[in-house]
């Protein structure tokens, strides 16, 4: 007769940690980490409303940004960045598109991170010397020619072009597939071998 699963680690420091404490927690991680593209979904639905001056809110400058570059032609991985470009503006007032890029990592590739990563610097080309800033930060980056024609073309042609209010703008359930096709597996990530690991034990 086989004893029952383990449903919680027992340890009060790593240290002390089981094989069993660690299967335990392995076991939860897989249908948690499934759940990414619902908090995601809810996340950016707390950009609604929010203008900040602007003259659209920040969900809808996210969903008008995507909507551009789908209605372009770019492919779904391309279209969910930029739909998630902003997702920072709520917890990371002076680094947003760090917060975006840290999320995205595992689930594209290395230009669309670098792109959505720095997209912060190559947009304040438009802005930054109304602020009394320097708008040409982005010229550090021209010596990486791809990664920097990658990024600027996306703010020209998509982000910087997504506030006006008369636009088309698709909703966020017809963008709720792409997310959770892109963020479904990770292509690189320290947990990947987990995430293997538990998808092919079966469920009891």
């Amino acid at each position: 007769m086989s004893r029952p699963l383990q449903t919680h680690a027992t340890f009060s420091h790593m240290r002390d940690g089981t094989p069993d404490d660690w299967s335990a927690i392995a076991r939860e991680f897989v249908p948690y980490a499934r759940q990414l593209p619902d908090r995601l979904l809810d996340h950016l639905n707390l950009l609604k409303g929010d203008c900040g001056g602007f003259p659209i809110d920040r969900l809808s400058h996210c969903l008008q940004t995507a909507t551009l570059a789908h209605q372009d032609g770019r492919d779904e991985e391309y279209v969910v960045c930029a739909l998630l470009h902003d997702i920072g503006d709520t917890l990371g007032s002076y680094n947003h598109a760090d917060i975006a890029a840290a999320i995205l990592k595992p689930f594209v590739s290395a230009e669309n991170h670098w792109m959505v990563a720095h997209h912060g610097i190559f947009q304040g080309y438009y802005f930054f010397h109304h602020l009394g800033m320097d708008r040409d930060l982005r010229e550090q980056f021209r010596p990486q020619a791809e990664l920097y024609r990658h990024t600027a073309e996306f703010c020209e042609r998509y982000d910087a072009a997504a506030f006006d209010p008369h636009r088309e703008t698709l909703p966020l359930d017809f963008f709720e597939p792409m997310l959770r096709r892109v963020v479904a597996v990770p292509r690189q990530s320290l947990y990947a071998k987990v995430v293997a690991g538990q998808e092919s034990v079966p469920e009891s």
